[in-house]
């Protein structure tokens, strides 16, 4: 729901065994868009798809807490029958996890795990996404789509909660057509414009207006450092640096849509999680963790250089950074920008100093923010290592009771965040839109920037007519 909590759609209940490693839903009647039954085999294909090695989907890993589900997606055996989803009947699904998921249901709600249509992927191939192909079990069907131009959708009419859907029909504008699209917007050719549809000279014009909408968003804006190079090697010194940052003056004075400074890692927004306050713009610290690394005024420390990927939001907010740490450190920061592609491969290999990073929620749990700074993650990217937080890490994966998890994420976060450094936040994002709440109900984005079309209705229904 709009709260992110977990709601019953196809599956109308479930059930979580004592230890926490058994689930099983019970599905609705309910149906494919061309009429075939909806079962939870559907869902059992499905999840073995995504997981299937020939996939190779990056959400396979959101399925890794099933047992035997990690092995068959690395290819380690290819027996469907040792991964714990069962179908044993067609309404309902039973899912094994190899230890608890306490946010399993989350993962349930997000869009990879939704079932796929078996019967058109095995009979149209790589063609099943197209228009006039794919069939949907969801409350709108794709019936147009052309490249960087839009999509448009109309109302399942065999949706199982259909009575409930107000709108007949959406078209989605894409592209980067800034300009235009606002223009459609001012027209009133369209009624909702995120963004990416707002040119950035309106905006300090546009947030003053009762059209625009700021909401929070589940993601932080970071820098990461690599640990395994001096002088970032010392943890001083990337303390110094994370105490030099005015969150504050950036947020007001550069991104200006909305962005919160940020302290800790974990948005303050999350359900069950209590934000705990690790950093913040503290000068005369700075200045002390530094001279204690050995560097005092600055003196004495190794070139760094700041990583971003090429484009105007990152540079400015760069060099806001790279002034106050002169102002506070007295020390002077190169910028480097690179090409996404390049960036990206840049970061992975560790051939940086300081580069900025952000991460947004796949599901709205902590510890999706949390995990990718254990030794094995993939998304660790900065050359930290430490037993104890990996320990922390594997015990929060496991933790059913929510008081005691909650307390194991925050110890992990103040590890990492405070007494490593090992990111530096910046802010939290935000979410950003122009539409007329006179006229529209639900048009607001959840934390997670999704746009919920069930929830969208006219206000007022005969105008539109």
């Amino acid at each position: 729901d709009a709260q992110l909590v977990p709601q019953p759609g196809i599956a109308r209940s479930w059930q979580v065994s004592a230890d926490g490693l058994t689930w099983t839903f019970h599905l609705r009647e309910s149906s494919w868009s061309d009429g075939t039954p909806l079962t939870s085999e559907d869902f059992r294909w499905s999840w073995l798809r995504l997981l299937d090695p020939m996939t190779a989907s990056k959400s396979a890993q959101l399925l890794h807490g099933v047992r035997g589900a990690e092995d068959f997606n690395a290819g380690r055996h290819d027996d469907t029958s040792r991964v714990g989803i069962r179908a044993p009947d067609a309404s309902t699904l039973v899912v094994e996890l190899a230890h608890p998921v306490p946010w399993f249901a989350d993962l349930c709600a997000t869009p990879p795990l939704s079932p796929v249509p078996r019967q058109r992927i095995e009979a149209a191939g790589n063609r099943w996404t197209r228009p006039g192909e794919i069939v949907s079990n969801g409350p709108f069907c794709l019936v147009d789509r052309r490249l960087n131009q839009g999509l448009y959708l109309q109302r399942n009419e065999r949706y199982w909660n259909v009575d409930a859907i107000a709108l007949a029909s959406a078209a989605a504008i894409t592209g980067d057509f800034a300009n235009a699209n606002f223009n459609r917007y001012e027209s009133g050719l369209l009624d909702w414009v995120d963004s990416g549809g707002v040119p950035p000279a309106l905006v300090d014009h546009l947030r003053e207006r009762d059209d625009w909408h700021a909401t929070p968003f589940l993601a932080t804006y970071f820098l990461r450092c690599n640990v395994d190079r001096p002088p970032l090697d010392d943890a001083r010194v990337r303390q110094a640096l994370q105490a030099s940052i005015d969150g504050a003056a950036i947020v007001q004075y550069v991104t200006r849509s909305g962005q919160v400074a940020a302290h800790s890692l974990v948005p303050p927004q999350l359900p069950g999680y209590e934000e705990i306050q690790l950093s913040g713009h503290e000068p005369e610290r700075a200045r002390r963790l530094l001279a204690e690394a050995g560097y005092p005024g600055g003196k004495g420390l190794p070139a760094i250089t700041l990583l971003i990927s090429t484009s105007q939001w990152h540079r400015q907010i760069a060099e806001v950074l790279q002034q106050q740490w002169r102002d506070t450190l007295d020390i002077e920061v190169r910028i480097q920008n690179q090409e996404w592609k390049v960036f990206t491969s840049t970061v992975r290999q560790g051939d940086y100093d300081l580069a900025r990073g952000s991460w947004i929620a796949d599901y709205a749990d902590a510890g999706n923010f949390l995990e990718i700074w254990s030794t094995a993650s993939p998304n660790n990217r900065t050359g930290f290592s430490d037993v104890a937080v990996d320990s922390l890490i594997n015990a929060s994966a496991r933790e059913i009771d929510p008081a005691r998890r909650a307390l194991l994420l925050q110890e992990i976060e103040r590890r990492v965040v405070q007494e490593q450094a090992v990111i530096l936040p910046v802010y939290y994002f935000a979410i950003t839109n122009l539409y007329d709440d006179s006229r529209w109900e639900g048009l607001e984005p959840d934390p997670l920037n999704q746009l919920d079309l069930r929830r969208v209705r006219p206000r007022h229904p005969e105008a539109m007519r």
